[in-house]
């Protein structure tokens, strides 16, 4: 058990199995906190405010997870989807710390500004955290994620428009593999 990670017991096995993509993040402070509703989102890493103003290295992070989502009017509990789905959802936030850790404080701000109101960052945002879990080699929970939202006849068509919209396609993950792989070929 890491003492930088503070995670629920229910979920402690799903989101360490995430984590073992990310060694890089073994000394990050990331607190995983299961929340009663956030708007339009399942999960959600941001930093903690209070670490806003350290250096990169010193900065601290939270990943909201809603305790509930909506299928077609019928809510479910978020701990009890399939564990490649939960694993999935959990590598696609920390791909947002391993975003956020890259940035200055300045750059933070702006991305932060712009995630607020720009629909063509959000884009750029969710494409990166998609590309950091692949990176990463969490394309096969990434895959499993994708589809068990898309191909989900309860999802609403409103939902999966939205991830359509701002996520990374399916072939487009299977592309960046391919690059991946090629790369370490050479």
């Amino acid at each position: 058990m890491n003492s930088q990670h503070i995670i629920p017991e229910s979920i402690r096995q799903n989101v360490e199995t995430a984590l073992s993509y990310y060694p890089e993040l073994d000394s990050t402070k990331i607190e995983f906190r299961f929340k009663k509703n956030i708007k339009k989102s399942t999960m959600q890493a941001r930093p903690r405010f209070g670490s806003f103003f350290r250096s990169r290295k010193n900065r601290e992070y939270v990943i909201l997870i809603s305790e509930k989502f909506k299928i077609s009017d019928q809510e479910f509990m978020t701990r009890h989807i399939p564990e490649d789905i939960f694993i999935g959802w959990i590598g696609h936030e920390l791909g947002h710390i391993m975003d956020y850790q890259n940035r200055s404080k300045l750059n933070l701000i702006w991305f932060g500004i712009n995630y607020i109101l720009s629909d063509n960052h959000i884009v750029e945002a969710e494409r990166a955290a998609d590309s950091f879990a692949v990176a990463h080699g969490m394309e096969h929970y990434i895959l499993k994620t994708k589809d068990f939202i898309l191909n989900n006849a309860k999802i609403t068509t409103s939902y999966k428009d939205r991830i359509i919209k701002y996520y990374l396609s399916p072939e487009e993950i299977m592309e960046l593999v391919k690059e991946r792989d090629a790369d370490k070929n050479n």
